[in-house]
């Protein structure tokens, strides 16, 4: 019987599973992956010979050795294919999410499982649990179960935040690079120098003056937008010249996110391997745009 989540709760993610954000991922970066994990998994297994072969023999090594080699590789295909698949189907469930983010409409499981398709529903759990994960840390949106009896889900930002930056011209939500500069301004004790947060985002993908696809041109996203929403403070150090400047919290970050929050985000954040915040691959934003 599985387990039954409080309302509210958000979706359980096994940090021991995780991977970088499907969202921000071409297909192609999946595809490789995944041939990497099955030619890794592949020179792991001992070689096996086939039952229907009977014993091995000296005269019947060489038969052997073939026909264990071509079971290998064809385990190892299957298991590609099979990857490739679910990650292509958590890729489907993100642009799926985001659609219904926008729309300001829940979820159901019974919907999600449709999208997931028959010959996958057993990988549901782990799906969403991905799903959910890439959300949090690319977009900045939690998906929470709200009735476990019909299993349905919202998606609010995370944090507790109430803005994402969602127009009709900017279609992607921006809050996923808000709560990451939230983190380390916490984690640097309240005030990050500028020098240093353009070195931890230049490391994500995102670099002052260069026109982001979901984030548009940072600095002015950073240094007026989020300034002037009160969730930052870009503080001169005094007497400093040329001039510097320190990021601290803003009022409204201080009423919307608690410590208890940022902390709980830092450690999904620090117990995942993150890649940059790479555009969606040409297949997710044409479905994304489209809508399910």
């Amino acid at each position: 019987m599985e387990d039954q989540a409080e309302p509210g709760d958000k979706v359980a993610i096994p940090l021991s599973s995780v991977s970088m954000p499907l969202g921000a991922r071409s297909v192609q970066c999946l595809l490789e992956e995944a041939q990497q994990e099955a030619s890794e998994a592949q020179g792991l297994e001992g070689a096996q010979p086939s039952s229907q072969d009977g014993p091995a023999t000296l005269g019947s090594e060489p038969h052997a050795h073939s026909s264990s080699s071509h079971g290998d590789e064809a385990a190892g295909d299957a298991r590609a294919s099979l990857q490739d698949a679910l990650r292509r189907k958590e890729i489907q469930l993100v642009t799926f999410l985001l659609h219904k983010y926008r729309a300001k409409e829940p979820t159901t499981k019974a919907e999600m499982l449709e999208l997931v398709a028959q010959d996958h529903q057993d990988h549901f759990p782990d799906i969403l649990s991905r799903a959910s994960l890439s959300l949090e840390l690319t977009y900045g949106i939690d998906v929470k179960e709200v009735d476990p009896s019909s299993h349905s889900y919202v998606l609010v930002p995370t944090l507790g935040l109430t803005w994402d930056g969602v127009t009709e011209e900017q279609r992607l939500p921006k809050t996923g690079l808000l709560a990451l500069l939230l983190g380390k301004i916490f984690l640097w004790g309240g005030r990050i120098p500028e020098k240093y947060m353009w070195e931890i985002l230049s490391a994500r993908g995102v670099y002052s003056g260069r026109e982001h696809c979901i984030f548009g041109e940072p600095r002015e996203l950073i240094t007026r937008v989020w300034v002037q929403e009160q969730y930052l403070e870009y503080q001169q150090v005094p007497d400093s010249n040329p001039a510097r400047f320190h990021l601290l919290w803003g009022p409204r970050a201080h009423a919307e996110a608690s410590r208890v929050q940022v902390q709980q985000f830092l450690l999904r954040l620090l117990s995942t391997p993150i890649g940059p915040f790479l555009c969606p691959s040409e297949e997710a934003r044409t479905n994304e745009e489209q809508g399910p």
